[in-house]
């Protein structure tokens, strides 16, 4: 049996796996010969695809032999035995670590373009390469899966010699390969073309599976999944444009309040709100002025009126019948705050470098359990929200993404704010969450 290339493979694969579609899994292809045949899964399963990136740490004397690997979030595994046998200096040891930590990032920064990774926790993995050979690069993925939280993982491959079959077996909950050959030396002879990958042919796939996603054929609860909407305001006079994303069965909706000089379209709390919509949240993002508004710079950083028009949004946004959050930036930090002071019903507020300080009194009123997530090198900020953190009265945390500024542009940091967001609007959703420490 021979893969005419790997959409071949993928579309053979993907007759194997159509039992889970029903599990609504999260499809990751490792980079960059494993993505063309994620794809064809992904499109089979109506899952949103990712690239899943893995880097494996070798020995400095001898790179070929792998002592762990690492992934994204900072995850890490490492054979101690490997470690031992080498009697390599730790010291060696870390600088390997870092260079593969520099190039993991610069590799996610390419493949994603900013987009945080899509949020696996609870959800199926399903891991897929065009092909195993010893396998170590798989079992490192697969773990690294599982570490970012996957509840289940499936790793699918086309084709695999048997005996890494075998081992790989029991280190995951499923293992799907239709083409085991007996006599096996290396993956490219199963293909009749095996031309190598490109790196714009990753970024292509992953953007068409997101284009997928977005006109409504994929999974609902994948990012990007959003229909404009007209939100009136200021008893119907007008309306604001907006994108509500609605998965099914998500626990609440998280409303997003931009800041200065931002709109719906940035692409920081898009990115964001991807991340939300992949863990089944709903949002919505919208714009708080018209563009007439927005000419006057005054009118951005009129909190009052502000947080009058964002409260006026949640109520229309009501009649979803779901709990409600915000997500504010910047200036729409303070909106968003000074909003959630005259609403009790509120069920908790996020700040993603923001100016909690403009809403002044009102942070003593704040019943919302608020988190405030400012970059370690925006030191501006970051000592106004402390002053701020000591004026709230509710339960609230402020958070220091080490290293960031205040756009959080640096590699990986956005998806530390996607993250945090995350786990803390679904903590504070979820009705038997235990309270989380206050600051």
């Amino acid at each position: 049996m021979r893969f005419t290339d790997r959409t071949d493979a993928g579309r053979q694969l993907a007759e194997r796996l159509r039992h889970l579609r029903s599990e609504r899994p999260v499809v990751l292809g490792l980079p960059r010969g494993g993505v063309p045949v994620a794809f064809e899964v992904a499109a089979a399963l109506d899952a949103p695809l990712d690239v899943i990136l893995v880097r494996k740490l070798g020995v400095p004397f001898h790179r070929e032999l792998g002592f762990g690997a690492i992934g994204e979030g900072g995850v890490k595994v490492v054979r101690e035995d490997i470690v031992r046998m080498s009697r390599v200096d730790e010291d060696d040891l870390a600088e390997v670590e870092r260079s593969e930590e520099a190039v993991l990032a610069e590799q996610a920064r390419s493949f994603r373009g900013g987009r945080p990774r899509i949020p696996l926790d609870g959800r199926t993995a399903v891991v897929v390469d065009d092909g195993i050979a010893t396998g170590s690069t798989a079992s490192a993925a697969c773990r690294v899966a599982r570490a970012q939280g996957a509840a289940r993982v499936v790793l699918a491959v086309p084709v695999a010699p048997p005996d890494a079959v075998a081992v790989l077996t029991a280190e995951v909950d499923e293992l799907v390969c239709p083409f085991t050959p007996a006599v096996f030396s290396a993956v490219g002879e199963w293909y009749r073309d095996f031309s190598q990958t490109a790196d714009e042919e990753v970024v292509e796939l992953l953007r068409r599976n997101r284009s997928t996603v977005r006109s409504g054929n994929g999974d609902g609860n994948s990012p990007d999944h959003s229909v404009p909407v007209e939100v009136p305001v200021e008893g119907g006079a007008f309306t604001l444009t907006g994108d509500l994303a609605l998965p099914a069965g998500a626990p609440g909706i998280v409303v997003f309040a931009h800041g200065s000089g931002s709109s719906r379209t940035s692409p920081r709390n898009r990115a964001v709100a991807q991340a939300l919509n992949a863990a089944g949240l709903g949002t919505l993002l919208f714009d708080l002025l018209t563009p007439q508004e927005e000419s006057d710079r005054a009118n951005v950083f009129a909190i009052e009126p502000l947080a009058r028009r964002l409260a006026q949004v949640s109520q229309w946004l009501r009649r979803e019948s779901l709990p409600l959050c915000y997500f504010g930036a910047s200036t729409g930090a303070a909106a968003a705050l000074w909003a959630a002071a005259d609403d009790s019903d509120i069920a908790a507020v996020v700040s993603r470098g923001g100016r909690p300080d403009l809403a002044g009194p009102q942070l003593g009123r704040v019943r919302a359990p608020t988190l405030l997530i400012v970059g370690g090198r925006d030191e501006t900020v970051l000592d106004l929200n402390r002053e701020a953190a000591q004026q709230l009265r509710c339960e609230h945390r402020l958070t220091v993404v080490p290293g960031a500024t205040h756009l959080f542009e640096e590699p990986g940091a956005l998806d530390a704010v996607a993250e945090l967001a995350r786990d803390w609007f679904t903590s504070h959703l979820a009705p038997s969450a235990p309270a989380a420490t206050a600051a």
